[in-house]
């Protein structure tokens, strides 16, 4: 891939950060009376950068072009920017299931954030493929012609061997980062993920 390509959507994913950002802070000056809207717009805000940014990162990272060392350097700088500028989301069901089940949420407020995730995980995707059309960059040049290809280069129990390995590290060096500093525990989990990427 040529540096113009990597620019370009660099410049896209910092856009995308940059309008959700906007969206946001509006959404909460906005909309503070009405507070179950505000919650389901801005879940779904957060929702939306997150899986915007990871669809363009996917693309980058299934180019062998720049090599290993640059898709791992992005998944780092992305996952610290995205603990940044979005405090208080969850963008996950996982995440939002597990206080519900602790009683921490009611279980309407989950079902609204869960709703705004999936809502706003369908529109990501309708929305870099609307991008990848117009062919901005070179990655961007017939993706969506490429078809689905089989991801897993394992066997299946070994893919879920390591998916429940990796699930279970994750899940408790989370745990165990609150009772870190916050402004070390973005460092911490943007590095667990980046070394699960590189480890999967």
């Amino acid at each position: 891939m040529a540096g113009g390509g990597l620019g370009t959507s660099l410049l896209l994913m910092a856009g995308i950060v940059a309008a959700v950002g906007l969206c946001r802070r509006l959404t909460r000056r906005r909309l503070r009376s009405r507070p179950l809207l505000c919650t389901f717009l801005l879940e779904m805000l957060s929702t939306f950068q997150i899986c915007a940014c990871t669809n363009e990162l996917y693309l980058l990272g299934s180019n062998p072009e720049p090599g290993p060392h640059i898709g791992l350097t992005l998944t780092y700088g992305f996952t610290v920017l995205h603990g940044l500028t979005l405090p208080g989301s969850t963008c996950n069901p996982c995440g939002t299931l597990q206080p519900m089940w602790g009683g921490e949420t009611s279980v309407k407020m989950g079902g609204l954030k869960i709703s705004a995730q999936f809502a706003a995980a369908v529109l990501a995707r309708a929305f870099m493929h609307f991008l990848w059309r117009m062919g901005m960059a070179e990655p961007h040049l017939g993706t969506l012609w490429q078809g689905c290809g089989h991801p897993m280069q394992t066997t299946e129990m070994q893919a879920f061997c390591i998916e429940l390995l990796f699930s279970v590290v994750f899940q408790l060096t989370i745990l165990r980062a609150e009772s870190v500093s916050p402004k070390y525990r973005v460092h911490l989990i943007a590095l667990l993920i980046t070394m699960l990427v590189y480890a999967g």
